[in-house]
């Protein structure tokens, strides 16, 4: 992450560190490290979001969470972002038809977060990903199913001004990077072969806005052994079809808040 240099840069990095680790928390000293900036920077910070209602501290651990203000701001703001209506269906379609963890994720700049997971019937399941949990573009089967269709100049321009490597290893260097968007588009869905967690595998496809741009991501994830070459096949399949009618769907114009269908 960069360091940002501005108070609100550093508010909203700080807001953001928090909201990976919902709903525990976590301390202080972690979200300083993983925004780049000093403790007792982001402990001013805090306590500043803390009178806001911005954040809320567990009066047991300390820990830091998200607080009830950003509910009230979510909500008002809901009716113009929140398409989570929409994708639930579909999220729970491939959850019970493959019997995997099933996600719908958004882009959001150079990242994707985590929406909503609903989980299948086998017994084990893979932990990467969790709602509200962001990767960067190129990074899990959604993030890398939104990035292989950006165009050719967007994704030159990610790889080279971030650094994956960094934070996810040698396998997301650029070179490693362009081979999977060419392997994505040539069949439609990313694979993540347990790159991120050892064992753990992924499938992702990009969800379509009405620019034609991929704004969103559907995605599987599961244990390596129920991945082999045959169910890629079929679930990529699967993907695709619950892809390409939730885009379908979300290019309908919706009716604004409060009007009468």
């Amino acid at each position: 992450m960069d360091t940002p240099t501005d108070v609100v840069g550093r508010v909203g990095a700080v807001l953001r560190a928090v909201s990976t680790h919902e709903p525990g928390g976590t301390t202080t000293s972690a979200l300083a490290r993983e925004c780049g900036l000093a403790r007792p920077t982001v402990h001013r910070l805090l306590t500043s979001l803390l009178a806001e209602g911005l954040v809320d501290r567990d009066p047991a651990t300390g820990w830091w969470q998200l607080g009830p203000e950003l509910f009230f701001l979510g909500s008002a703001a809901g009716s113009r972002y929140d398409v989570t209506a929409l994708a639930q269906p579909h999220v729970r379609r491939l959850a019970v038809a493959t019997g995997e963890s099933a996600f719908f994720s958004a882009r959001r700049g150079d990242e994707t977060i985590c929406l909503l997971r609903e989980d299948g019937s086998f017994p084990i399941r893979s932990h990467v990903l969790v709602e509200g949990i962001r990767f960067p573009l190129g990074v899990a089967s959604a993030g890398l199913a939104v990035l292989a269709f950006l165009p050719d100049a967007e994704i030159d321009d990610f790889l080279g001004r971030v650094d994956l490597t960094a934070a996810h290893g040698q396998d997301h260097a650029p070179d490693a990077v362009r081979r999977r968007v060419a392997g994505t588009r040539a069949s439609g869905w990313a694979l993540n072969p347990g790159l991120i967690v050892e064992g753990s595998w992924g499938m992702g496809a990009a969800v379509f806005d009405a620019d034609e741009r991929p704004a969103w991501a559907l995605s599987l994830t599961g244990i390596e052994r129920r991945f082999d070459e045959a169910r890629r096949r079929e679930l990529g399949s699967l993907l695709l079809h619950e892809a390409h009618e939730l885009s379908r769907s979300l290019r309908r114009p919706r009716p604004a808040s409060g009007s009468t269908p």
